[in-house]
């Protein structure tokens, strides 16, 4: 009877042991409970970071705006100058796509380096201009006179450039180049003109210019041959075409003359002043543009090809640029400095608020936190802001 006692109490005992081991597992928090603690205390602490970094940002609302606005400057000044030197390489690239890659631009040594007095090194004539079509893979040769006049129609006043040549080889130096309904190319005609887009429809004005088969006015200068002075003389046009916009300004801004006609009114007896010449192909421009130098020789004649207008244009852009750019650099570097700036002066206004913070507990890292979001909402603003002054302003 006393051992059936004794084992039962152990019984008892055990249970007991057991119950209160399972209680004790259970009241004791799992992993699992302890980082979803943690991690609900660090968001709260983000939160409160955040929170306490937005109201000192308002508390100071002056210095605060002046120093967003330091960044809003320097990226927006970034953003936009990035955005025009794109958009202005697209427009000069396709300005030049309208020029036709085997066309090279000729002059004599004085037009190019353009200097005004003594005769120019080679005198363009007929005799030249059948030499340079002689040779291997030129197609064709455009000689040109230049010169200006000065429109009369009805009563209106517009001055362009005139290019004295065939007007039916225009295709070759733009073959983008079409004319408005109702016009003609009348290449015999003497008193015909061809009318660039601009000269026709001068920007600023809301009714053109002149239109197909209305009579202008052109008054022009000359030096007498005999004498020397400068004279002064008008004649009549009848305006046989009108071409619409090719995106060559040379083009959209002249008139276009026969050449016998030119050749007598600035009397330049059969010298030309420049000549379009035409190879076969864009693979042949640089072995043609090296026989015309290796003829006349670097000094005297000068050979222009689309791809050295665009070289010199992208190397212009890309200086000018990289200028822009360093001193967008420099007004975004003062952006953060002034961002630095703040906070350092935000530290030394709050120290006594930073030990009554430690006093009830905060630690070291949730006072770094937060100042230095205070600067991530300073950038963060700012540059949201540059971005849409920036793309707003390109």
């Amino acid at each position: 009877m006393g051992l059936r006692e004794d084992s039962l109490k152990n019984n008892g005992d055990g249970r007991v042991a057991s119950e209160n081991k399972i209680k004790m597992k259970a009241s004791r928090p799992s992993a699992t409970l302890l980082a979803q603690k943690k991690k609900n205390n660090k968001n709260k602490n983000l939160k409160q970071i955040f929170v306490l970094s937005f109201d000192a940002l308002r508390e100071r609302k002056a210095r605060s705006a002046l120093t967003i606005l330091m960044v809003i400057v320097g990226g927006g000044l970034m953003i936009a100058i990035n955005a025009m030197s794109a958009g202005q390489s697209a427009f000069v690239n396709k300005q030049l796509n309208t020029l036709a890659p085997n066309i090279m631009f000729v002059s004599s040594g004085q037009h190019l380096r353009g200097g005004p007095d003594g005769p120019p090194t080679i005198i363009f004539n007929s005799e030249v201009v059948n030499r340079i079509k002689s040779l291997p893979y030129v197609q064709q040769v455009i000689p040109v006179y230049s010169g200006s006049l000065q429109l009369n129609a009805l009563g209106n006043i517009e001055n362009a450039q005139v290019m004295g040549m065939d007007p039916t080889k225009l295709n070759l130096i733009s073959p983008s180049m079409q004319l408005v309904p109702g016009s003609s190319i009348q290449p015999n005609n003497p008193t015909g003109m061809l009318v660039g887009d601009t000269v026709a429809n001068p920007p600023g004005l809301t009714t053109p210019f002149v239109t197909v088969g209305q009579t202008v006015k052109a008054t022009y200068s000359f030096a007498d041959p005999h004498t020397g002075k400068l004279q002064t003389a008008s004649r009549s046009f009848i305006v046989t075409g009108i071409m619409q916009p090719t995106g060559n300004n040379q083009i959209d801004k002249a008139v276009v003359i026969n050449e016998a006609t030119a050749n007598s009114l600035f009397h330049k007896a059969g010298k030309y002043d420049s000549m379009a010449v035409a190879a076969v192909s864009a693979d042949y421009v640089n072995a043609v543009q090296q026989e015309i130098t290796n003829i006349y020789g670097s000094n005297n004649i000068g050979v222009i090809t689309p791809k050295a207008i665009l070289a010199a244009r992208q190397q212009f852009q890309s200086g000018n640029s990289s200028f822009i750019l360093d001193i967008a650099f420099i007004s975004l570097l003062v952006g953060a400095v002034g961002i630095i700036t703040t906070l350092y002066t935000s530290v030394n206004e709050r120290i006594k608020e930073i030990g009554t913070m430690k006093a009830i507990g905060a630690k070291n890292t949730f006072i770094l936190g937060l100042f230095l979001s205070e600067a991530l909402l300073i950038g963060l603003i700012g540059s949201t802001l540059a971005i849409l002054v920036g793309g707003g302003g390109a």
